[in-house]
């Protein structure tokens, strides 16, 4: 383990202890901030984890995240909570390899397409069950979980996805999956199981974000499908990942933070032109930094390493 290694170690965890003491000095209105920043913290890492590798633009996001709040909202009363999570993350595990297993050899705008209809699908499937088998369109929770306590938890899921994606980016696996979006073709004559690849990075990927959506589901106390299955949770997370750069360890977390913020003041202050505002945001991310923020720097600090190369090079001839 080298010196640079051990330092970025002592500085996440301190990150993280400071980040984790927050609820002790900040208000109520402080902690919620923190919940919904949090969450979309690992909304768009768990996201870029599969998509930001592979390029395939996925729209489930909130499918997965609704499926985790409803589990929570019908096991609640039947099962401790950790358990609770536990079948959360399972059922999102069951859900994620049939729809992986059907749609992975999918590609480009089929995928999106079909992403986004699963949402729509979910969404129906769940109202018309509510409506027609239970009599009912809505749930309510009560679970003694404390705003602070789902707080920690989304921290806690955080860390791990982070160190998980990390730990991805440097093994065989990681590789594979760099291939499989440089091109399919020689990745198939590499050997590589493409198949299996990406149906385990989505597998992943959607358990973590249903994990999300169980984790959070208490804050709420009464949900039904137009709270948890609002489409507007998959776009804000593929914003944020894309301003970030989703291929990057640190992206999506440096676009999510700022765009939360933003989004949620635009919210407050502009509540009748946010979705017009929100689509205007996300074609300039699009023309503009098409391949993230970080992506842009990093070719803006190579371009002026290269001309100060070229001028020197140019005084020596002199």
């Amino acid at each position: 383990m080298t010196l640079k290694t051990v330092a970025s170690a002592v500085f996440f965890l301190a990150l993280l202890a400071a980040l984790a003491s927050v609820p002790f000095f900040a208000g109520e209105y402080a902690v919620t901030l923190m919940i919904g920043m949090t969450g979309y913290v690992v909304l768009a890492t768990a996201w870029g984890l599969f998509s930001g590798p592979t390029r395939y633009v996925s729209l489930a996001t909130v499918a997965f995240f609704g499926i985790g709040a409803y589990t929570v909202s019908v096991l609640s009363e039947v099962l401790p909570y950790i358990l609770v999570l536990v079948a959360a993350g399972l059922v999102g595990l069951a859900v994620a390899l049939v729809v992986g297993l059907a749609t992975l050899r999918l590609a480009g705008v089929y995928f999106v397409i079909f992403s986004f209809g699963l949402a729509e699908l979910v969404r129906q499937l769940v109202t018309w069950y509510e409506v027609n088998i239970t009599g009912t369109l809505g749930r309510y929770i009560f679970l003694p979980v404390t705003p602070e306590g789902i707080y920690w938890q989304l921290l806690a899921l955080a860390a791990a996805t982070l160190l998980f994606s990390w730990a991805i980016g440097r093994s065989r696996l990681g590789l594979a999956l760099k291939v499989i979006g440089d091109d399919e073709v020689v990745a198939s004559h590499c050997g590589i199981n493409i198949a299996g690849v990406k149906l385990a990075l989505f597998s992943i990927s959607a358990v973590i974000i249903t994990l999300v959506g169980a984790i959070q589901a208490p804050r709420w106390t009464y949900i039904e499908p137009s709270i948890v299955f609002n489409p507007t949770t998959s776009f804000l997370t593929l914003i944020m990942a894309l301003l970030g750069g989703a291929d990057r360890l640190w992206g999506p977390l440096l676009g999510a933070i700022p765009l939360f913020l933003l989004f949620e003041w635009l919210s407050a202050n502009f509540p009748n032109h946010y979705p017009i505002i929100l689509g205007l945001i996300f074609i300039a991310i699009v023309f503009v930094l098409p391949k993230g923020v970080l992506a842009a720097v990093e070719n803006l600090t190579s371009r002026r390493t290269s001309d100060k190369g070229s001028a020197a090079g140019v005084e020596a001839v002199q």
